[in-house]
């Protein structure tokens, strides 16, 4: 027999997570350059599936929320519903593309759900923040959108491509060898 609590098990303590981390690690998880190492759990939507996927979206809208009360004495529904929206493509997608492929197809949709992660937050990311309209960065004088998006980019590459895919690729291992096993 199917269990149907263990979808919601999973769900909710993939929110909490998410948003305790986002919550905890504030000064990097907010603002234009981020490293955001909640993000590290996006990956384990390719194994977990929908779960995951609601988890993850449900975590980053109550993170969003709280820190944006916390740092910035209110959140923003902009940040909110854009992370929540970011959260859910990306997962959604990423199960898509790796659910059922070798580590290079899994590999293949970190980088996905780096690209939509830093597309849709670092494109509404620089509006809030009130950033100028142009940033140096690394020696270079990039326009303040371009600035915002770069900076997005490295910290989603940092956690979701890095620390994200290894979380990933250690957890299917031990549910392999877990469910091996079993049989």
């Amino acid at each position: 027999m199917k269990s149907r609590t263990r979808p919601l098990a999973v769900s909710s303590f993939l929110a909490a997570l998410y948003a305790v981390l986002v919550v905890t690690l504030a000064p990097i998880s907010f603002l234009p350059f981020q490293v955001r190492v909640a993000d590290a759990l996006l990956p384990l939507s390719i194994i977990l599936g929908m779960p995951a996927v609601y988890g993850l979206t449900i975590g980053c809208a109550v993170a969003n929320y709280a820190g944006g009360l916390m740092l910035f004495g209110g959140a923003s529904i902009i940040d909110v519903t854009g992370g929540a929206l970011a959260n859910f493509l990306a997962c959604y997608l990423a199960w898509l593309i790796g659910r059922r492929g070798s580590a290079v197809r899994r590999f293949v949709a970190t980088l996905v759900q780096t690209c939509i992660v830093t597309l849709v937050v670092g494109s509404y990311l620089w509006i809030l923040v009130g950033m100028p309209g142009s940033y140096g960065f690394f020696g270079l004088e990039l326009p303040g959108p371009l600035a915002v998006i770069v900076g997005v980019a490295l910290g989603s590459i940092v956690s979701i491509n890095v620390m994200g895919f290894m979380l990933e690729e250690s957890i299917r291992r031990v549910l392999y060898v877990s469910y091996s096993l079993l049989q």
